[in-house]
């Protein structure tokens, strides 16, 4: 009988017909029985079941089944506490709260017990299911720690099988999400040089975990991303980024902008590892939200200095950013493609000079007005081009921002309002090309920045040329020639 419902539990489409058959409270006398392999099927459809939705998770939890299986997982045979281990992770997946009425009915005790039985896939099961429960809140990560589970991940995850390795890794990983704190106790534990070791390991799944769990502590603050930097992690991880696997390379990304994001000396040490042109290679070839870490680092470290921002450029850094921008149809990429243009640009008129020349104010400019562009996007490309305009010097590249609505234009006409006083060429250039026209085509309200701007551009030309390409120029002319009496 057990194992029909342990089999039919393995199809969705049983599922409706087995609760309404009231198979709960079957399977519940059945944990007790005296045949080990009964009691290990019950436990393993009670898993099958509950892993399938929360509501039936919660009937685990109403038919008082939590205690049974804790009593068990310390009594019983291998096989049975795996069973058992799986019933308290398919329940704790759901939520918080179904997560705490596996830790209130005593089970982190017996679970941590099961990490240091002999067999490795007790230990994975167990491992398993507190990763489970630490992962949902800050105070359930905390409950794990305190149960004494982190020194016991440790050492699981020196254990030569590569499942539970992953697994370990994975927990810790979920511990370390929640707070420094616990990032700290993870640390303390040594597990960090550990995990490094592990970077280069063949096995992706596990790479991926690593990278995901270094990237987890370094988050949190200087100290702890030191901690990983420390524990000789460059160049290694670079390599991650080509990885054939799409999550280790993502999650290699992930770790290398959490460490980013801190110091310009953390910083710095990523750009002198060659961190620049690798990440610039990965946003180069990834696509969607695999990109978002990669953009974000290089955002993070031009940020920091001039150097820095320069060895971005040099890095050809500017075109995929540009590309996220343009191509990338989710508003949340593009929203942080330019945030980093901005970055980069915001240094010094060199700097604003190369985004200007790589065509992206223009970019910019075109994802700000446009009408489907989320609030966020249409500020974050708005403050990138204020801060980049207000660097750049190179006029002929600011001419097509001309165009532009007000509140950048003003902008725009300050930057030719500083160079045009002190450049004849510039002076030249700036009527031939049409912008002394376009210009005065600008209607400004007296009084406004934008006004004594476009006054100080027209106090350098003799009143005669402004005239002419005034806007009604023309019609002042007829009006002239109407009124003009020859024979007078």
């Amino acid at each position: 009988f057990v194992q029909t419902v342990a089999d039919l539990a393995t199809r969705p489409a049983n599922i409706d017909a087995l609760q309404n058959a009231g198979v709960m409270a079957l399977l519940r006398p059945l944990l007790l029985d005296n045949v080990a392999s009964i009691q290990q099927s019950a436990a393993l459809a009670l898993g099958r079941l509950a892993n399938y939705s929360d509501e039936l998770a919660e009937s685990v939890v109403k038919h008082e089944i939590l205690p049974q299986l804790v009593y068990s997982l310390s009594q019983q045979n291998r096989f049975y506490k795996k069973a058992a281990a799986f019933v308290l992770r398919a329940v704790s997946k759901h939520s918080p709260h179904l997560a705490q009425a596996v830790v209130d009915s005593g089970a982190l005790e017996a679970l941590v017990a099961c990490l240091e039985e002999f067999d490795p896939s007790v230990k994975e099961s167990a491992a398993w299911a507190l990763g489970y429960i630490a992962r949902h809140t800050k105070e359930l990560a905390n409950t794990v720690v305190d149960a004494g589970a982190v020194p016991l991940l440790v050492l699981c995850f020196q254990e030569p099988e590569l499942s539970l390795k992953r697994i370990s890794a994975s927990a810790l990983s979920d511990i370390c999400k929640h707070s420094p704190e616990l990032a700290q106790v993870v640390v303390d534990a040594g597990a960090v040089s550990l995990l490094a070791k592990d970077i280069s390991h063949n096995d992706a799944q596990l790479k991926r975990q690593v990278c995901s769990c270094l990237s987890q502590i370094a988050k949190h603050s200087v100290d702890l991303a030191e901690v990983v930097v420390e524990a000789e992690i460059f160049p290694r991880i670079l390599h991650c980024l080509k990885d054939i696997d799409e999550f280790v390379r993502k999650n290699a990304a992930t770790c290398i902008r959490e460490i980013a994001r801190h110091t310009p000396d953390l910083a710095k040490l990523i750009v002198n590892a060659g961190g620049v042109a690798a990440m610039v290679d990965y946003i180069t070839e990834a696509r969607g939200n695999n990109r978002l870490p990669g953009i974000m680092t290089l955002g993070y470290i031009a940020a920091f200095s001039e150097t820095l921002a320069l060895a971005v450029v040099v890095s050809k850094g500017i075109p995929p950013l540009k590309d996220a921008l343009i191509n990338e149809p989710e508003d949340h990429l593009k929203a942080a493609s330019a945030w980093s243009l901005g970055q980069i640009g915001r240094h010094s008129p060199d700097h604003a000079r190369a985004l200007a020349e790589a065509d992206v104010l223009r970019r910019l400019l075109a994802v700000y007005l446009h009408q489907d562009s989320s609030e966020d996007l249409q500020t974050k490309a708005k403050r990138a081009l204020k801060c980049v305009i207000q660097k750049c010097t190179n006029l002929p590249a600011l001419e097509p921002l001309l165009e532009a609505p007000p509140n950048i234009l003003k902008y725009v006409v300050q930057q030719f309002a500083k160079v045009l006083p002190n450049d004849l060429n510039a002076r030249r250039n700036f009527v031939q090309s049409g912008g002394l026209q376009k210009i005065q085509e600008v209607s400004a309200e007296v009084g406004s920045k934008l006004h004594d701007y476009v006054q100080e551009i027209n106090t350098l030309y003799p009143p005669e040329i402004v005239q002419y390409y005034s806007p009604n120029y023309a019609e002042t002319l007829i009006k002239k020639m109407d009124e003009f009496n020859p024979t007078g």
